[in-house]
């Protein structure tokens, strides 16, 4: 078995082990509003740093190309209540556009 397949293996099962803590600490009970806030905006922040660091990161600088106006034009899409296939063909073809063009 290969270094990598053993990795992959430790990193799921850590997952399933960290995913099961939560029910198995907390139980019945329910979080506290606090934390309830926290938790509840955590996937929709995660996503948002995703997007922007796959946008615009590059070796320890700004890289500002076609990828932000493919972003900018979903973004717009988005605004006007675009259906979400509509929005993935907009920001393509802004991307590829704006590639075509510099």
């Amino acid at each position: 078995m290969s270094t990598v397949w053993i990795v992959v293996i430790v990193v799921g099962a850590a997952t399933v082990a960290l995913k099961a803590t939560g029910p198995v600490l907390i139980g019945r009970r329910s979080l506290p509003e606090s934390v309830a806030g926290v938790v509840a905006l955590l996937a929709p922040v995660l996503l948002a740093a995703l997007v922007v660091t796959q946008t615009v990161g590059g070796d320890n600088e700004l890289v500002l190309d076609a990828r932000l106006a493919g972003v900018g034009a979903g973004a717009a899409a988005i605004a006007v209540r675009a259906p979400l296939p509509a929005v993935v063909v907009v920001a393509a073809t802004a991307t590829a556009v704006t590639r075509l063009l510099t």
